[in-house]
């Protein structure tokens, strides 16, 4: 009897302590740790880029442990648990811009914005207020004139003589391809009828007089920017201060630099040093033709020193094609509608082809700047012929911008594993983009412009940015564009060439999985998922509940970069208990 007892006793304790571990295990079922933060009564972007069946996010340090039902996850909070309601808005993973100038988007911020400027009294207007604003600085500096307010397209130097007549003046187009000069700039950089074109350039002139216009474009703007002021080391960090701020702002997480050098990597690692890089960035280094082994050493060497950080880091280069629709200097097989050129691009098929097939074999990502179909298939040809000369190997090249296409091009882009990176709101259908773009090559080659849905349907990996400061940094813009084919005011009823819209989801999987895809981060980024990076975006309405011509309703309320609340609309910081 006492040894039945025994047992029975010693079963018992078994039984009891298996049932209490179960019960330890479901209590622990979100990974065994704390929980620091949960964003809680939102609607959850799922793994798969839809919408999921959860409505809560739980983070543990620095990454995601656990999505589902607010009241499950809540359950799991401590007393220094950081609690964010989502108020019935989206929970999107955060943004990540896949093409921008953070360094230019952030030293805009203290010059003249033009980007707002959509007719000539507001051109004036903006350039005037600043200069009066800014009396000690020794030159008037700008950025963001569309060509459409001005007779015949561009503006002159006699018209920028009279908004700031005691001082050079520089203003660079939206797409930063052309500048606009005063005869004061001209003057201190020796430009005159005498001046030829640079290489990749062009000094535009009166043709009665062949004086200087004041229209310097591509590498003819180096003419006059040289003689500008140079930009301190101090201004550059507190550019790049201004530009994280404003990312946060718009629910950005993540930035695709596609510019960058060494010094710019300097800035980056004094701002992680001081605690205050707070967005994370893959920038790619600009590469002419040619380049040395050494020079290509010296690439390797800073990819290999951060190559494992986790806020900044490099793996790409950035080569430029050609140049833009808008002033015939973008490379097209056929000729403008409106002008004798086909455009040239910027390196021959020869030198675009060593370059590429070098880089390729030391392990680059090649991005390449193409906008017109010209440029376009040179770049697709030099991926293809690296391809076949160093042999198979995960690439992810990508082409910028691809702003028109021949068909002929479209299936390579899935056949050769290119990444069709765009900017959206480019492509607002506004009176700079229907009366100069599109009356340049024709309506043909139009709507073939900015083909997000011929991408989409044909399997092509494609990925979304701004090209900040080019247009605003703020991703709502390419959302609603990408997404209804019009301009935010919902012009023209129906859409641009309508049938390249994709649906939200597909919109918002480019600004983040597809966006990381880009990057190489998949596996880390650009999901809310456990074991996933915390960078997440919280949106202040359902996006999918929304009219998609009510998408720029939503707001961004917060933004999380690696499990840390770095904005809260209305606030300096942000969570609450």
């Amino acid at each position: 009897m006492a040894a039945r007892l025994t047992t029975f006793i010693v079963v018992a304790i078994v039984t009891v302590t298996l049932i209490a571990g179960l019960i330890v295990g479901a209590k622990r079922d979100d990974g065994g740790g704390p929980i620091d933060l949960i964003v809680y009564n939102g609607r959850v972007l799922g793994a798969d880029g839809r919408p999921a069946d959860a409505d809560a996010v739980a983070v543990r340090g620095n990454v995601v442990v656990r999505v589902g039902k607010s009241r499950e996850l809540r359950r799991l909070r401590r007393n220094d648990t950081v609690e964010i309601d989502a108020r019935g808005g989206s929970i999107l993973p955060g943004f990540n811009d896949a093409h921008l100038h953070f360094i230019s988007g952030g030293l805009g911020l203290e010059r003249v914005n033009l980007l707002e400027a959509t007719t000539l009294e507001q051109v004036k207007q903006a350039i005037s207020t600043f200069a009066a604003a800014n009396p000690q600085n020794p030159w008037v500096i700008g950025r963001g004139w569309v060509y459409e307010p001005f007779p015949g397209g561009l503006p002159t130097r006699q018209l920028l003589d009279e908004l700031v007549p005691d001082r050079p003046a520089y203003m660079v187009a939206y797409d930063g391809h052309t500048a606009w000069v005063n005869t004061r700039a001209l003057e201190i950089a020796g430009v005159t009828t005498k001046t030829a074109d640079p290489p990749d350039g062009i000094v535009v002139k009166d043709p009665a007089t062949g004086e200087p216009t004041g229209v310097l474009k591509e590498a003819a703007k180096g003419l006059v920017s040289k003689f500008m002021p140079e930009v301190t080391r101090q201004q550059q960090l507190r550019a790049l201060r201004r530009a994280i701020a404003a990312a946060h702002a718009v629910g950005l997480t993540s930035i695709q630099n596609a510019h960058g050098d060494a010094d710019e990597f300097a800035l980056y690692e004094e701002l992680q040093k001081a605690g205050e890089l707070t967005i994370r960035v893959y920038t790619a280094f600009s590469v002419d033709d040619p380049i040395t082994d050494a020079e290509a050493d010296t690439l390797d060497a800073l990819r290999a020193k951060y190559g494992n950080n986790p806020f900044f880091r490099t793996g790409a280069i950035k080569i430029m094609g050609d140049g833009v629709i808008e002033s015939h200097t973008a490379a097209m097989l056929e000729p403008y509608t409106n002008a004798p050129t086909r455009g040239e691009p910027n390196l021959t098929d020869e030198q675009l082809r060593s370059i590429v097939t070098m880089m390729d074999k030391r392990g680059w990502q090649i991005m390449t700047h193409a906008i017109g179909d010209r440029a376009i298939r040179q770049a697709l040809d030099a991926y293809e012929h690296a391809a076949n000369v160093n042999g198979p190997r995960e690439r992810r090249h990508r082409i910028e911008h691809i702003e028109t296409v021949d068909p002929a091009d479209i299936p390579r882009f899935k056949a050769l594993g290119v990444i069709a990176s765009m900017q959206p709101f480019h492509a607002d259908p506004n009176p700079n983009l229907l009366n100069i773009w599109s009356v340049n090559i024709g309506e043909a080659r139009a709507a073939r412009g900015w083909i997000f849905g011929t991408f989409g349907r044909g399997g092509a990996h494609v990925a979304f940015g701004s090209d900040w400061p080019v247009v605003t940094v703020d991703p709502r813009f390419g959302i609603n564009m990408a997404l209804n084919r019009t301009t935010p005011e919902g012009t023209p009823p129906g859409g641009w060439h309508p049938q390249e819209k994709l649906a939200l989801a597909d919109v918002i999987a480019g600004y983040t999985s597809g966006a990381a895809y880009a990057q190489f981060d998949e596996n880390t980024k650009g999901r809310l998922a456990p074991g996933q990076l915390a960078d997440i975006v919280v949106m202040s309405k359902d996006l999918f509940a929304l009219a998609p011509a009510r998408i720029m309703d939503a707001v961004v309320t917060h933004t999380i970069v690696d499990g840390k609340v770095v904005y809260v609309r209305g606030s300096d910081h942000g969570g609450t208990k």
